[in-house]
């Protein structure tokens, strides 16, 4: 194996819910180090690079002619409109907030219909998997991975009967998918805590247009108690 294009965990847990045999599109794809690799590797036909900034584009047009790689494609776009829906049949939009990638999906409704998608927000995952339902895609499959201090949720999702997440799994992740993995209880208590900074600032701020919002960060940090105790044993 090569190892001048390692994966860091971020992106090895991505590359490892890509099937083998896909047609890669990474929408934001910075040094293109993710389709690199998987070329490297084999697992992948082709890929389409994409990035709205010339300099990461760049960057990986450079890292590609090092990696000796000829089936990428580069492409300087916004989110998938350069890319051909014919051309791919796996979607990776990685390293945004959860509120852009569903921008991107929206604006892209082939891919929600047509491709498997697999999505790491790296912000607002609850922003992310509430627009779910609404662009027709389900949630297949979730990993956590934890990189540099940081801890990360990656979504395999592909259109089917959207299913209706609890006001707490909206941030941590469905239970059934997700309880088992060993990084579940950081989530959940990372995710407890945000919530409960952000109830005492809108406690704080006292103000009428905040209530609705306060309401229901108050739902979802009560709900992720109720999957704590389920989670130790304690609600089953």
């Amino acid at each position: 194996m090569d190892h001048t294009f390692k994966l860091p965990p971020r992106l090895a847990a991505i590359a490892a819910l890509v099937p083998d045999g896909a047609c890669l599109a990474d929408v934001g794809t910075d040094h293109a180090l993710l389709p690199i690799r998987l070329l490297l590797d084999g697992k992948i036909q082709s890929a389409v690079a994409t990035d709205i900034r010339p300099g990461p584009l760049s960057r990986a047009k450079e890292n590609s002619y090092a990696a000796g790689v000829h089936d990428l494609s580069c492409v300087l776009c916004d989110g998938l409109t350069g890319v051909s829906p014919d051309s791919v049949d796996t979607v990776v939009i990685a390293g945004m907030g959860g509120e852009n990638i569903a921008a991107i999906l929206r604006a892209a409704p082939w891919a929600c219909r047509n491709a498997l998608c697999i999505l790491q927000p790296m912000s607002r995952p609850e922003e992310l998997r509430a627009a779910l339902p609404s662009l027709g895609l389900t949630i297949r499959a979730e990993r956590l991975v934890r990189d540099a201090g940081r801890l990360y949720s990656v979504l395999a999702v592909r259109a089917g009967t959207p299913e209706a997440l609890s006001a707490g799994e909206l941030y941590c992740g469905k239970y059934s998918l997700v309880s088992n993995d060993t990084l579940f209880s950081d989530i959940l208590a990372e995710q407890d805590k945000r919530l409960d900074i952000a109830v005492r600032g809108l406690e704080r701020s006292g103000r009428d247009s905040d209530r609705e919002r306060l309401n229901a960060l108050r739902l979802a940090a009560a709900d992720i108690a109720e999957m704590r105790r389920k989670y130790h044993g304690d609600g089953s």
